[in-house]
């Protein structure tokens, strides 16, 4: 009897393994899901806020320079454009790379300035270089072309990725329309350009990316077909008159703002969470207390089951009796009737 007994409550424990089982799965599948769907838009969010901190240490580093260092910066700067604007190459040599990288590396991070583009709501860093390291959260300056501070005779290329789960960037570069502008920080400068040509080019074109003589151009440069990437959009403007109030406006500050599609899923999961929480518990005490009910009724059905065993063999030892009882009175009856005899 106790053996089967343990053997149904073996079997009654197999399905609640089962269901525990799917049920982890199930929270799991549900987590995973929902980091896959946020990634982007946190790691995007992280991204601004790096990029928002690299802007403010940059800027905090600029005001506190000295007038000595701020002019010689800025001067070995314009005279590296100058030079470059008669002597164009589309590579460096490694002694050329190196007096490159020392211009306008103004706290030894490799942080040039910052460019703003207010119609797609983009600000980030200018960065030396455009190697994996800095195109994966800044906007990168090819280093053959000149630098961005402007002036007659100058071009300067500023690169940046498309289309990256983790950051923003470029992604919608292609929204800029002819007569949209950007503004370009350099130390303390503010340079402001106007969109005047948009091209798109295959990706060894390298001919509308020249200095042209007399011109002050920046061109934006990224990957397209977004996704596809077999050719270069290129987006180029020229230097105009900054706006009254170009000069006066930082937005480091409002970088670090979260938006509400970033505090609606913020909001929203520990939200969800509590609410699996909480129909998962219930379904468990749903399961415990029934449970219990069974357990009950079958500890009932076995006492009524001991208890008829229990009357019926009463009956049948009083039955057994009897029979004996009568079998010896019929002896004695037998045994009168000899005696009259």
């Amino acid at each position: 009897m106790a053996a089967t007994s343990q053997n149904e409550k073996n079997k009654e424990s197999q399905p609640k393994k089962k269901k525990n089982t799917s049920t982890i799965i199930l929270i799991c599948v549900f987590i995973l899901g929902l980091g896959i769907m946020l990634y982007p838009t946190i790691s995007d969010y992280w991204n601004s806020f790096r990029s928002s901190r690299v802007i403010s240490n940059y800027a905090e580093f600029v005001a506190k320079m000295d007038d000595a260092d701020y002019e010689r910066i800025l001067n070995n700067a314009i005279e590296y454009n100058k030079n470059l604007s008669g002597n164009q190459t589309f590579s460096l040599t490694d002694r050329q790379l190196g007096i490159y990288e020392e211009q306008l590396n103004v706290d030894g991070g490799g942080v040039m300035g910052y460019i703003e583009i207010p119609s797609i709501d983009v600000t980030l860093p200018i960065c030396h270089g455009t190697s994996d390291r800095v195109l994966q959260n800044s906007v990168g300056h090819i280093n053959w072309t000149s630098l961005p501070v402007g002036g007659e005779s100058s071009h300067c290329v500023l690169s940046g990725h498309r289309g990256l789960p983790s950051a923003k960037l470029f992604t919608n570069l292609d929204k800029l329309s002819v007569n949209d502008t950007f503004i370009i920080r350099i130390l303390d400068e503010t340079l402001t350009y106007e969109v005047d040509q948009i091209l798109i080019v295959l990706p060894d074109d390298i001919e509308n990316l020249k200095i042209v003589p007399g011109m002050d151009y920046v061109t934006l440069l990224t990957c397209t077909p977004y996704g596809i990437n077999t050719h270069r959009l290129l987006v180029r403007g020229h230097r105009i008159e900054n706006e009254a109030n170009a000069a006066n406006i930082r937005v480091t500050a409002d970088a670090t703002q979260i938006e509400p599609m970033i505090i609606a899923p913020i909001v929203a999961i520990p939200i969800l969470l509590w609410l699996l929480i909480h129909v998962i518990l219930k379904d468990k005490r749903q399961k415990k207390e029934m449970q219990r009910a069974l357990e009950s009724r079958k500890a009932l059905g076995l006492y009524g089951l001991n208890s008829d065993s229990n009357n019926q063999s009463e009956k049948n030892k009083r039955k057994h009796k009897n029979k004996r009882k009568n079998k010896k009175n019929g002896l004695n009856n037998t045994d009168d009737n000899r005696d009259i005899v």
